[in-house]
């Protein structure tokens, strides 16, 4: 394969919800680009993407897999990426490399959920859109509908540039209003005729025609000008309007295809050639925020946004040429490490077949092997440059689960395995949990971890237990308390003696520390010599006031005061759980000029602050999350009901192109498996996000059952 130049590249992305065809279009446009000379079909587990066993198993896609094309002496660059909100990894990594998505739809649905997800996601990353209709030749094929909900959807911005002229299970044809010619196809290989428009179809082109016109001379004011003068534009001219309008989101020109059959695949990619944005047009941000653009004659750089383990292959990176010109056996340096990486082997890639080439230029995208240090979000540079380029940053989990092997022998190798699946799908998250002392995994659905479960078993011949994980409470109080222990040990010899008398009381935002109490109905004012506070690793805060006076406890022993409270606070009084925002008064105690000495002074404080707290109105709090849920408005009510049965405190309610959206406050508590629950109450149309909040008390009842839980747990160890 030649080297393509800059300008001669495009970088694609195929979105879209699950069965709209993205990768039947993936393998139509492989067959128009020569990579391929037959077309494998989803059903028959052939096709070039969704090439790994367990997509076939499954009949969609779970990776995102980059492919190529050469077409019209253009390098079709594609990344065809899952439809289910569970793999968006995959797409959210596409947009960091790809200058232009398609968004395929299916002609039988129209707008769906995850439609409008990723048509969310492409704004957010600046990424034009060209939309796809496809499936016109299903049974249940609507062109009104598709219209429709694009409206609802995208207002405005759909520009009509071809319509269908039989949807339906006998669809062999559009119009295109942009060539102002009917495209017929006489076969399921993409053989077409470019026919004069019928007349029963005339008046209908005309109009779009003109609107398509009305919508190009918008983006130019010498566009403008002539549109006004002439009311009419050419077709370059046209394509240079929508090019503009596409550049700024404004405009999302609107194909008819069926990918199934090859029709209008090769118009697509037409207009994309000469429409959308090549990689030079586009620039990238660095981490100290500075522009690079994507220009050849610049300094090498290259961004890997994938890393995968292939079979004779090992560990691949996949990457774009963000500037320069790659050359084979290129010595690059990692800026954030300072680690020196050899480009041994470039590769241009569709799915498995890697093809072995000698150079990138900038705006390419390729994937190479052996480095030794460099992963997903790292930037390789020429030497001297300190070019790094800003993080892909994935969507927060959306399902948690607690993990551990069935058998004790498996867990360190079930560790590595998770691992080597959290390098290869940022996505998916591992950590050991040492407050739960549990192993959490995260992901963005329960099919996601399915899916991970399946490759232990599969891959690695691991069984694994999957389990709701505990739930990090926190102890705090809410009145003041006071309390005091001697702690007093004789042995023989030196013996151990301490005592602390101490108070206890909330910190509440808002409300400043005082010195004076009431007590049993006396009043208490203390001596406050020193304070220290501490802001705890798990959130709030620890006051801690010296009040001692005349002696009573030597200065000495207050760091052994503090370590006896820090050592309770960090397995609460309540459930075990962390204590936070407590003020601590030390306000007297007794020594023994032989017997008393640290650890001494370390268990009397921890049994008083334990006393205290039991004393001054304890609480459980619990993590609560923001939630929004966005839902077709037919299942509004389920929702709803559904989230007031998990303790949701409703916020806020309204609609957002076509969606109800619900925002609540949720506890985590009440969270597992949220995303399944969703998917089965609305048959997997609606999508949510969710963000920790902040934590909040638990009702009675709820405290009642965890303290009773955790009586029964001491009882059992």
């Amino acid at each position: 394969m030649k080297a393509y130049s800059t300008q001669n590249i495009r970088n694609v992305v195929l979105l879209g919800s699950s069965k709209s065809g993205k990768t039947t279009l993936s393998e139509a446009m492989l067959f128009e680009g020569k990579v391929i000379d037959r077309r494998g079909t989803v059903e028959a587990g052939n096709t070039v993407s969704d090439n790994s066993e367990i997509e076939q198993t499954n009949q969609r896609s779970i990776y995102s897999t980059p492919l190529y094309a050469e077409f019209m002496d253009t390098k079709f660059n594609i990344i065809d990426t899952p439809g289910s909100d569970d793999f968006v990894g995959g797409a959210v990594s596409a947009f960091k490399v790809c200058d232009t998505g398609i968004l395929v739809m299916n002609a039988q649905q129209g707008v769906e959920v995850g439609t409008e997800i990723f048509a969310r996601y492409a704004e957010q990353y600046n990424v034009p859109l060209i939309v796809a209709v496809n499936q016109l030749d299903g049974e249940k094929a609507s062109w009104e509908n598709v219209l429709e909900t694009m409206k609802e959807a995208f207002g405005s911005k759909p520009a009509i540039v071809q319509f269908p002229a039989n949807p339906g299970t006998g669809f062999d044809g559009f119009i295109d209003v942009l060539k102002m010619k009917y495209y017929h196809f006489k076969d399921d290989n993409g053989t077409r005729e470019d026919l004069e428009i019928p007349a029963e179809y005339k008046d209908e082109a005309d109009e779009l025609r003109a609107a398509l016109i009305e919508k190009a001379a918008e983006y130019d004011d010498t566009l403008m000008e002539k549109f006004f003068d002439t009311g009419e534009l050419s077709e370059d001219e046209i394509r240079k309007g929508l090019g503009l309008g596409l550049r700024s989101g404004e405009v999302m020109p609107v194909f008819c295809l069926s990918a199934k059959k090859d029709i209008g695949v090769k118009r697509l990619m037409e207009f994309t050639i000469r429409t959308a944005p090549s990689p030079a047009e586009r620039t990238a941000r660095t981490v100290d925020g500075k522009e690079i653009e994507c220009k050849q004659d610049a300094p090498t750089s290259l961004f890997i946004y994938k890393t995968a383990v292939e079979s004779h292959l090992g560990e691949v990176a996949y990457f774009k040429v963000m500037s320069g010109e790659l050359t084979e056996g290129q010595d690059l340096e990692n800026p954030a490490t300072g680690d020196k990486e050899r480009i041994s082997t470039i590769y241009a890639v569709a799915g498995k077949k890697k093809e072995k080439v000698s150079d990138l230029y900038a705006g390419d995208i390729g994937c190479t092997v052996k480095l030794r240090n460099a992963k997903t979000n790292v930037t390789l540079s020429q030497t001297g440059t300190e070019i790094e380029y800003e993080h892909i940053v994935f969507p927060a989990s959306k399902f948690r689960t607690a993990v551990k092997a069935k058998e004790q022998k498996d867990e360190e190798k079930m560790g590595e395995a998770l691992a080597k699946m959290s390098a290869e799908d940022p996505t998916i998250i591992v950590e050991y949990s040492k407050e739960l002392k549990q192993t959490i995994l995260k992901g963005q659905g329960e099919q996601h971890i399915n899916i991970v479960r399946t490759r232990l078993k599969n891959e690695n011949k691991i069984e694994i237990e999957l389990f709701p994980p505990k739930i990090s409470y926190r102890e705090t109080i809410t009145k003041v308390a006071t309390a005091n222990y001697r702690h007093k040990k004789q042995s023989g010899g030196a013996g151990q003696f301490g005592e602390v008398h101490l108070l206890v009381c909330p910190i509440v935002e808002g409300v400043e520390a005082t010195n004076r109490f009431r007590i049993d109905g006396k009043e208490m004012v203390l001596n406050i010599k020193s304070k220290e506070s501490f802001d705890l690793e798990w959130g709030g805060k620890l006051e801690f006031y010296n009040c001692i006076v005349g002696g009573a406890i030597d200065a000495r022993f207050m760091p052994a005061i503090l370590k006896g409270i820090m050592d309770k606070m960090s397995e609460g009084p309540l459930t075990g759980s962390l204590a936070r925002d407590i003020r601590v008064y030390v306000y007297d105690g007794k020594m023994h000029p032989v017997d008393s000495n640290e650890i001494s002074f370390v268990l009397a404080a921890r049994n008083a602050f334990k006393e205290a707290f039991r004393n001054a109105g304890p609480k459980i709090m619990e993590p609560i999350y923001s939630l929004e849920v966005m839902t077709p408005s037919e299942y509004m009510g389920s929702c709803m009901s559904d989230l007031q049965n998990r303790r949701a405190l409703i916020e806020g309610m309204g609609s957002e192109k076509g969606f109800d959206v619900i925002k609540a406050r949720v506890p985590l508590a009440e969270l597992y498996k949220y995303s399944t629950s969703l998917s089965s109450l609305t048959s997997g149309s609606a999508t949510f996000t969710m963000q920790f909040a902040d934590y909040q008390p638990v009702p009675g009842d709820v405290q009642e059952k965890l303290l009773k839980a955790y009586m029964e747990q001491d009882k059992d160890e």
